[in-house]
């Protein structure tokens, strides 16, 4: 047994399968991938990795094994260790892509199982890479101790994200929630002791997304970077070799690419974003523009040509409508499965809160803001009476 020093969990324990995955290529890669992307660019802390955030949930779910049939514990440890080496360049920057054109999402990782240097450690363990696989997508009832309305995956990342930030929101009481959490009829579910816990984990979630995750700033540039890796697939990049990818390396082809993807790699470098020229409320809008988002690429183009612009300089951002998954984890209150927003009025609130953090974003550079901003408020339907966000700049 080694120990690693971690910020957030003090010292984390790894045994002898645990070093033989670190040691492999595939998790290595994990080094060299931020976890929040461009957010760096907002709180200059911000540069912890995917690495750091897979050894904080290996360490939380060997909490949790003791839970689990002894078998099976190792296929826990293992998928929890290796639960993000899907993830692309710049985490979410590239996923939506990357699954678009490869028709997966990052925790597909099975053909990554069977490859390489894991699938040698995996044979060594008598380890099945399927089932480790069902593990990560949350397939089966120990996989959700790392995927499902309340997971250790959650846990850390937003104590994580929160200590690099410097944000104030990230207290919670992980310790208690993981000491609650039990299997009942095979559904991982939280005592009622822990109501408490899992309603600081809402919250900090509901106001981690409008302070970081979902921050203007960071929204444009990886709107910014997920247009010029589709510029960069349209001439010749294939999408698996993208998601092979670390940051550095993706940065480096993007600058090498010429054209588009070259300018938007300068910006990017140099902090030269784009601006907003329209950033409003869901209730502002005269229409349904999630309807629009599998046509945003039309709505882009429309837009620009209105605007005498080259579609790539007028970017439209429609983010799905806020869904707190969490607030469907199961309370045992009096012995019965509860969802967890009937058990507290605090996380019903949330639920109807949620909304409000909710934002359209077209973004420009900032000499064509003014016109943009204009073309932008007409195709949406902007409602003349709607206090529009002041489009102050960080």
């Amino acid at each position: 047994m080694k120990v690693i020093r971690d910020p957030i969990h003090d010292y984390i324990e790894l045994d002898e399968l645990a070093l033989a995955l670190i040691d492999t290529p595939q998790v290595q890669r994990l080094r060299r991938i931020r976890q929040l992307g461009f957010s760096n660019l907002v709180y200059p802390g911000a540069n912890h990795t995917r690495f750091e955030h897979s050894l904080g949930v290996y360490h939380l779910a060997r909490h949790l094994a003791g839970q689990v049939e002894e078998r099976l514990r190792e296929e826990l440890l293992t998928a929890a260790l290796l639960h993000d080496i899907g993830h692309g360049p710049f985490s979410h920057a590239t996923e939506e892509l990357i699954e678009r054109y490869t028709r997966k999402r990052h925790d597909d990782v099975e053909e990554l199982l069977r490859k390489g240097a894991i699938s040698d450690v995996l044979k060594d363990f008598s380890l099945s890479p399927s089932s480790i696989a069902a593990h990560i997508k949350g397939e089966t009832y120990i996989g959700q101790i790392i995927n499902s309305e309340i997971d250790v995956d959650r846990m850390d990342y937003l104590v994580r994200d929160a200590h690099y930030t410097g944000v104030a929101f990230g207290l919670i009481d992980h310790v208690r929630l993981i000491h609650e959490l039990r299997f009942n009829e095979n559904k991982l579910v939280l005592n009622l002791g822990g109501l408490q816990a899992a309603e600081s984990l809402l919250v900090s979630r509901f106001l981690m997304h409008p302070t970081v995750y979902f921050h203007h700033v960071s929204r444009i540039a990886e709107s910014m970077c997920q247009h010029a890796a589709e510029y960069m697939i349209g001439n010749g990049l294939s999408p698996k070799i993208l998601q092979r990818m670390d940051d550095v390396g993706f940065m480096n082809e993007m600058k090498n690419a010429g054209g588009y993807a070259s300018g938007i790699a300068k910006r990017l470098d140099e902090r030269k974003l784009f601006k907003r020229a329209l950033y409003t409320s869901f209730d502002s809008l005269g229409m349904d523009v999630t309807k629009l988002r599998s046509n945003v690429k039309r709505v882009e183009s429309e837009i620009a040509e209105t605007a005498g612009i080259e579609p790539g300089y007028v970017l439209v951002d429609i983010p799905e409508k806020p869904e707190i998954v969490e607030m469907k984890a199961q309370v045992l209150v009096n012995g019965k499965m509860t969802p967890l927003d009937r058990a507290s009025s605090l996380v019903a609130a949330l639920e109807k809160a949620q909304l409000d953090n909710w934002r359209l974003g077209v973004f420009t550079p900032p000499e064509y803001r003014e016109n943009v901003g204009s073309i932008a408020r007409e195709f949406f339907e902007v409602k003349k009476d709607t206090k529009q966000f002041k489009l102050t700049e960080i």
